[in-house]
């Protein structure tokens, strides 16, 4: 009795009890509601393959992408005060601050990056919205002026991811006030005759739309993105009129001229390297080529190339056998020829006596 209930009934439950499964093995859809396992989506840099639907990505998953053989430099965070105001809501601020870092693994809002883009050094801005909605304060403002100080002074071009719901409220007159610091360093940078590129993701709201977001060179934004100032919903409720259907999203905005192109996010690499050259005039770069065409370009073994001489000899042969067998086929031809103009003149010249 012991050997079942110590040994027998504890392998029978242990086959019977449910396994715990770890989450987000699947992701769902937004747009169509289909299930995607999560490394398939983790291939497709984080884009639904049927729909096309561009889930959110982390700041550091997407540098990694962006990056040439994802190598990058990560600059130093500002030091800020961490919580000026003393503010508290249902929690406190230090609290939230403190959740979002071990959440995100970031000091706060905002990451810069050093690396190249086919084979161009640039800088890297970007907003991670999983810290706190990517909303902007104070520390956020002095690592995207940190960002711009970079670039001018490695004389490089910049380039800024922007996710954001605007700024953050509890920090007040401090948040807004880097609204206007952002946008002198973005005139820095033109002064200096840099190009500055922004990409707008989902979503690009508040008052980060209202200034550095929107005041760029070149505009893309990736598809279905939401960019604007105010939600949809308090627009409708203030002016009590129905919106259109895709109102705020990156194609409307296309549509109306708000940004220049709208680019899947396989593309950007390609996209943004190409702009950056035209812009600092430097000469096209070259693709790096895809790792499906190394195994035509890899040099042949010794009985590869043996064989591969054999061929070309067999090919040689029969080719001037093929030449020959044209040549005396192109002599009968005329032989024939000659044969019956010979035969037309004498009978021409007895005609004529």
């Amino acid at each position: 009795m012991n050997w079942i209930t110590n040994y027998v009934r504890p392998k029978l439950n242990s086959f019977l009890q449910r396994k715990d499964m770890p989450e987000n093995l699947w992701i769902k859809c937004p747009q169509t509601g289909e299930m995607v396992f999560h490394k398939d989506l983790e291939a497709n840099m984080g884009v639904i393959p049927n729909s096309g639907y561009h889930m959110k990505i982390s700041a550091k998953t997407r540098l990694g992408y962006f990056f040439d053989d994802a190598a990058y430099e990560s600059l130093s965070q500002p030091a800020v005060a961490q919580d000026p105001l003393r503010f508290r809501d249902q929690r406190r601020y230090t609290d939230r601050l403190r959740d979002s870092r071990a959440k995100t693994g970031l000091e706060d809002s905002i990451l810069n990056a050093v690396g190249k883009l086919h084979g161009m050094e640039i800088v890297v801005s970007i907003h991670d919205f999983s810290f706190m909605g990517g909303s902007l304060g104070t520390a956020a403002g002095e690592a995207i002026i940190k960002a711009f100080e970079t670039a001018i002074e490695r004389h490089v071009p910049l380039v800024m991811f922007t996710a954001s719901g605007g700024a953050r409220m509890q920090e007040g007159i401090l948040s807004l006030m880097q609204l206007p610091r952002t946008v002198v360093m973005v005139e820095r940078l033109k002064e200096a005759g840099l190009p500055y590129i922004v990409v707008l993701t989902n979503p690009t709201t508040g008052g980060v739309s209202a200034s550095y977001a929107m005041l760029g060179d070149v505009h893309i934004a990736e598809p279905g993105a939401e960019i604007g100032f105010a939600g949809k919903r308090v627009i409708e409720q203030t002016i009590r009129e129905r919106l259109p259907e895709r109102f705020q999203t990156s194609e409307y905005l296309l549509e109306h001229g708000m940004v220049d192109m709208v680019v899947k996010r396989h593309d950007l690499r390609d996209k943004i390297s190409d702009i950056l050259h035209i812009l600092m005039g430097k000469p096209a770069a070259e693709r790096i080529p895809e790792a499906s065409n190394e195994i035509f370009e890899r040099e042949p073994s010794e009985s590869q190339a043996d064989a591969k001489t054999g061929a070309e000899a067999i090919e040689a042969a029969d080719g001037a056998e093929e030449e020959v067998a044209d040549v005396e086929k192109q002599e009968d031809t005329v032989s024939v020829r000659n044969g019956k103009t010979g035969n037309a003149t004498k009978k021409d010249a007895a005609e004529n006596h």
